[in-house]
């Protein structure tokens, strides 16, 4: 049933180009010398690709040629071109682009939909990687009978968050996301700052990690989650009163079992003051929670922020071992609104590969897992699943939502929409050239706040755009309709096409 709920009218979408001269693309274009610049091909593209030269016309913005495909257009500007002055090959630089998950179409479209607010058209693919495996070899199967012709606006993405029953206020959010933590000391302040703001806007959540609550937060109180993880650095009464959900991290899926370490050089002299350590001294957290052995130690944990916060949801962030269904039954039990599913293909490029590869449950074993075994013990109802580790795009987070969960939590894509090219250097203080995950004032001032902020508004608009499609396709007016509806997703090695009875979305 869908959830009825005023009409939040959420942020516009407004274009924000790259903040490098020369953005990444699929496709490198290239004015050779016998150009007269005549002018034609800025005339003819539609896609600004070129701006005027004094010789020549400027490739100004070649990330948006629309390629090869252009071929089969009146307005092919290599065929056009009076000098055949213009040269299309593809990009070298794109080949060798992000990896087996993120692949460099991902990326692209990424950056694309945070640019522009809309669908990539460049022949991207923006709904799998090319991992072999997880979300990428799941598919939608569509009914063949026309999906639901109604306007946008008449299909639901609003969630709530508390479905206890309890005498805890309710709290809807009008997307099925919220941002992930992402403490401040593994990213920059106008990294925190601009997902908290993006939140804002989109009347969402944003999680602070376990780095402590910078006061540039303060005036978004309402849409923040505050972490407690076992370091408990920055971990104060009053920021736990602040907030309307207060987060406990048990584990996380990208490096369960190992806790966190925050290399030296991240830690200048404000996260220290900020975690309460020293300057330049690396931070570790532990794992696990040296006062949590039980249920009943769990439940004294959550009876402490209920205790403290007479308003707050309280949220439970675990990794995914293999009996990932009783944690979650007995975080209920402890008196938990919502259990975050922490899948193994999320983290930064600061989490080991070992564990990313070989210890947790993937995601998409996980989730149906504890959906089944919670609906088998008749509690499905009241409690909030969340899952997270890995949702790359509006595809993965609608496949999360029809394995079981109710919601995604997304961090990864956030700083994909800043233009993060997947290095893998997050853990160095002056190892992110995109001023992104860092603590260095020279490489955080690479990055304005506004600029950012709009660029993650952006990106998640055109997701639930994407989402509402996906569920009118399916004859759905609510994404709660979605949950756990197994029979419309299925895996490319196990399904025959004699025994479809929809359209596969490949």
């Amino acid at each position: 049933m869908a959830i009825k709920t005023k009409t939040l009218k959420l942020p516009e979408i407004r274009p924000v180009p790259s903040r490098f001269r020369n953005a990444l693309g699929k496709y490198r274009v290239t004015i050779t010398k016998s150009c007269n610049n005549c002018g034609l091909c800025i005339t003819l593209c539609p896609y600004s690709v070129y701006k005027a030269g004094s010789k020549k016309p400027r490739v100004a913005a070649e990330h948006l040629c629309l390629g090869f495909p252009c071929k089969e257009k009146d307005f092919f500007c290599v065929n056009k071109c009076p000098e055949k002055a213009i040269q299309l090959t593809i990009n070298p630089s794109f080949e060798i682009l992000g990896d087996r998950r993120w692949s460099a179409d991902l990326l692209a479209s990424a950056w694309h939909m945070a640019e522009t607010g809309e669908l990539p058209y460049q022949g991207l693919n923006y709904k799998t990687g090319n991992s072999g495996g997880g979300f990428d070899k799941l598919r939608f199967i569509f009914p063949k009978a026309k999906g639901l012709d109604v306007p946008d606006e008449e299909i639901s993405t609003t969630i709530e968050l508390n479905r206890s029953g309890d005498s805890r206020p309710s709290v809807t959010i009008p997307v099925p996301f919220y941002f992930g933590g992402m403490s401040f000391g593994s990213v920059s302040i106008v990294t925190m700052l601009s997902r908290v703001k993006a939140a804002a806007a989109l009347k969402t959540f944003c999680c602070t990690g376990e780095g402590g609550y910078p006061e540039e937060l303060i005036p978004y109180d309402d849409h923040i989650i505050t972490q407690i993880a076992t370091g408990l650095f920055g971990v104060r009464e009053e920021t736990i009163k602040r907030v309307r959900i207060v987060e406990f991290k048990y584990a996380q899926g990208a490096k369960p079992g190992l806790g966190g370490h925050l290399l030296g050089d991240k830690v200048t002299s404000r996260v220290a003051s900020m975690r309460e350590a020293v300057a330049g001294s690396a931070l570790f957290s532990p794992f696990p929670f040296h006062s949590v052995y039980s249920v009943e130690d769990h439940k004294k944990h959550v009876d402490w922020i209920k205790e403290t916060n007479y308003r707050a949801l309280v949220s439970v962030k675990v990794s995914t071992p293999s009996d990932v269904d009783m944690v979650a039954v007995g975080s209920y039990y402890a008196g938990a609104h919502i259990v975050q599913l922490d899948g193994s293909y999320g983290g930064t490029g600061a989490a080991p590969d070992i564990a990313k590869k070989n210890i947790a449950m993937p995601i998409e074993y996980a989730v149906p897992k504890v959906h089944k075994f919670l609906s088998e013990e008749g509690i499905r109802d009241k409690v909030t699943i969340i899952a997270s580790g890995g949702i790359r795009s509006a595809y993965d987070m609608a496949k999360a939502i029809a394995l079981g969960a109710d919601g995604v939590c997304l961090g990864t894509a956030d700083l994909v929409a800043l233009e993060c090219i997947r290095c893998h250097h997050c853990e160095s203080g002056r190892g992110c050239a995109r001023g992104i995950a860092t603590t260095d004032e020279e490489l955080t001032s690479l990055m304005e706040l506004d600029w950012a902020t709009q660029r993650i508004i952006n990106m998640y608009l055109t997701w639930q755009r994407q989402l509402i499609s996906i569920l009118k396709r399916l004859g759905m007016r609510s994404v709660t309709e979605l949950v756990g509806r197994f029979d419309v997703i299925g895996h490319l090695d196990y399904i025959k096409q004699k025994d479809l009875e929809g359209d596969l979305d490949l």
